[in-house]
């Protein structure tokens, strides 16, 4: 555990707990015949005993529905109709979800081992904290071997939201209760929603979190916040709305200085070893 992304809540004792944490993964897709197999897959290889997985469809028009069906799944729950984006996708699945804690994991996305669902759950149980989040590689969508960029959640702390920084959303793990208090995505947001939702809980909330300094993610290049220069600005406009929703004191040039910083994450890559876990 990287200690510089520890945070405990005052008057709340770190504690160790023994009860097993029931899981609840959500996937958005919508289209994804070519990708859910993979994350489906992934999660399915977890060797953590109670997880349910979620698939919210958005009345995908291709084979989508299809693959899931064949995954054989056995702990799959799907829910197929029209959405307004993947944040309105991703309270349906809030809606649906009966687990202790929560995680979301898109299509296409994969966990780089079969133990990470359980080493998450672990260091909420032996923290006590209210999330726990770690690192995510983007891979080239042609060469999964490849990496591109290493998005290190180790340099978010709540007073850098201001500058754009938040945990990799897909190595998010957090408490339903957290949920519960807060609420769930603004669906107004196209590309930020999950941002919105990092500054409307670790900003303004007094959340605990624990950062782990292990890749746990991989995610292919080509999403909708990894998908050039037109998205980088789409989503530097939408922090800045997030921000102002929440009482947070920013503006655009300020939020355009997390930018050379995160150009780091695209260095000294060639040598980087990630664990990969099979998935034929």
């Amino acid at each position: 555990m990287d200690l510089r992304c520890f945070r405990r809540a005052d008057n709340r004792a770190t504690r160790q707990a023994t009860a097993i944490l029931k899981v609840s993964i959500i996937t958005a897709v919508r289209n994804g015949e070519a990708t859910i197999a993979t994350t489906l897959r992934s999660v399915q290889l977890q060797k953590y005993p109670d997880i349910e997985h979620i698939i919210i469809d958005g009345a995908s028009t291709d084979r989508t529905l299809e693959v899931v069906e064949a995954s054989g799944g056995g702990a799959l729950r799907v829910l197929s109709e029209a959405d307004r984006g993947v944040y309105d996708a991703f309270n349906k699945g809030l809606r649906l979800a009966t687990g202790d804690v929560i995680a979301f994991l898109n299509s296409g996305d994969s966990y780089v081992s079969d133990a990470v669902v359980a080493n998450m759950a672990a260091e909420l149980n032996r923290t006590g904290v209210d999330a726990v989040f770690g690192d995510l590689v983007v891979v080239d969508a042609n060469d999964p071997r490849r990496v591109v960029r290493r998005y290190r959640s180790s340099r978010f702390r709540p007073s850098r939201i201001a500058y754009g920084f938040m945990p990799a959303h897909p190595t998010l793990f957090m408490r339903r209760r957290v949920y519960d208090d807060y609420g769930g995505y603004d669906a107004s947001f196209r590309i930020a929603g999950d941002f919105e939702l990092v500054a409307r809980v670790f900003a303004r909330g007094r959340i605990t979190y624990s950062c782990l300094a292990d890749v746990l993610v991989r995610m292919p290049r080509g999403g909708l916040s990894t998908s050039g220069p037109r998205s980088n600005w789409t989503i530097t406009r939408e922090m800045q709305r997030a921000c102002r929703q929440n009482e947070i004191a920013t503006n655009i040039p300020k939020l355009l200085l997390r930018f050379p910083v995160k150009w780091t994450e695209f260095w000294g890559l060639r040598d980087l070893k990630v664990a990969a876990m099979s998935l034929d």
